[in-house]
């Protein structure tokens, strides 16, 4: 499996394209386009790499890591990937946008497809990605694991060095704090941490160094 990172928007929101590289058939996790030019550099990559897009998938529906999602779901007639908990964010999208300088318009009409903690999607013919709940930075954050690459995608739950805020509706401390330690730092130290925002980081220099899970 191959994983490539884009950075998008205003708020410098992480995408990522993750890819069998046998099969071609990909998902794009956190269509975070804002600008044409950005939704035109992720779509000329997935054809310059011949590419089949099979899922449009979301950690969590906060604007700022939704706002290419209409465009990506459009573009490859498939409905959006989330957890269930997700969909009232997801639904409130065009009203959180406008007060943060998103032109994101209502995306109630999109279909919809749920995962759950525990289940596994699979692209082409072995790469398996694990869905793993992590409530607490906002409902509906999932992290998605891709064991035969050790990579956990962790969306806005876990940052290199902190975690992320839980200071917006729905968002609780404790609860982050025991997702995050039962869900994500229970893999191994040599698993890379692709975050929602900023660098990369593995799960051995979280364990050492990020205060918050200590």
């Amino acid at each position: 499996m191959q994983v490539k990172q884009f950075v998008f928007n205003h708020f410098q929101t992480n995408c990522y394209v993750v890819w069998d590289e046998a099969t071609k058939e990909c998902a794009i996790v956190d269509p975070s386009a804002e600008a044409t030019y950005e939704d035109e550099r992720l779509s000329r990559f997935v054809t310059d790499n011949g590419l089949k897009v099979v899922y449009v998938l979301l950690t969590h529906a906060h604007v700022d890591h939704i706002a290419g999602l209409r465009e990506a779901c459009e573009r490859y007639g498939l409905p959006v990937t989330l957890h269930r908990d997700g969909v009232k964010l997801l639904k409130q999208a065009e009203a959180y946008g406008a007060m943060m300088g998103f032109g994101v318009t209502a995306m109630d009409d999109l279909k919809c497809v749920f995962v759950d903690d525990g289940e596994v999607l699979q692209l082409g013919n072995g790469c398996k990605i694990e869905c793993r709940y992590v409530p607490g930075h906002c409902p509906g954050s999932m992290a998605y694991v891709l064991h035969d690459e050790q990579m956990v995608l962790t969306g806005d739950a876990l940052f290199q060095g902190s975690i992320g805020r839980t200071d917006l509706p729905g968002g609780s401390y404790p609860l982050l704090i025991e997702k995050l330690h039962s869900r994500i730092m229970v893999l191994p130290d040599e698993y890379q941490v692709l975050s929602g925002h900023g660098d990369l980081s593995t799960i051995g220099e979280e364990r050492r160094y990020n205060g918050f899970l200590a």
